[in-house]
């Protein structure tokens, strides 16, 4: 499966309706500690709106909810990959990305095979504090070298005007949050991503 080289991470169905429409692929609903019924609703209205415009729908963390609500895509952290049923997960056949930061947690999420793995923080962010230093674009190109076809994920601090080095040095997807989600026009920087990646976007893609 070729996933899209713009990897948007959203926390609220909200966001998926309002951005999605717009040009949006692949898409990530990350919400943090909310009461289930409420993520259950979330994730079934994200689900219907990326199936909608044909977007690649990945559920941070809930893969529960995810095998109870139909999806086909899960993005575990590294604790959660420790707690999470991978042999569940792949059974309900359900495909998984793993967040990696150094070279145990890069062993870690090879042993589950996974199908994608993403590399962080590779510029400083805002988004939370974390305990590793920014990674730079060579650690891009080397952890490439070492997951080989499995995708690669750039993220961390990663602008519409940053996401062609990061897949220019190896990545196959440059993930982004803060940098529409915090921009005064979020429609428009969406666009500016669209257009930035678009070297890496399958010709025949939509």
């Amino acid at each position: 499966m070729k996933l899209d080289p713009f990897y948007l991470i959203v926390d609220s169905s909200a966001w998926i309706a309002r951005l999605v429409p717009i040009g949006v692929k692949l898409v990530q609903l990350r919400i943090k500690d909310r009461p289930h019924e409420i993520l259950s609703k979330e994730i079934r209205r994200a689900k219907a709106i990326c199936a909608q415009y044909g977007c690649q729908l990945i559920v941070n963390d809930y893969w529960e909810i995810a095998i109870d609500e139909g999806c086909d895509f899960v993005h575990l952290g590294q604790e959660d990959l420790v707690e999470a049923d991978c042999a569940a997960i792949r059974r309900a056949g359900i495909k998984l990305g793993v967040s990696t930061h150094d070279d145990t947690e890069l062993e870690k999420a090879l042993e589950v095979e996974p199908d994608y793995v993403a590399l962080g923080p590779v510029w400083p962010t805002i988004l939370k504090k974390m305990k590793w230093a920014p990674q730079g674009l060579d650690r891009v190109k080397t952890w490439k070298d070492r997951v080989g076809k499995v995708p690669l994920v750039g993220i961390g601090g990663v602008t519409a005007e940053r996401a062609p080095e990061v897949l220019r040095h190896g990545a196959d997807i440059a993930a982004v949050v803060t940098d529409i989600t915090l921009n005064a026009d979020p429609e428009a920087r969406t666009r500016q991503w669209i257009e930035a990646t678009a070297d890496w976007r399958p010709r025949n893609a939509t």
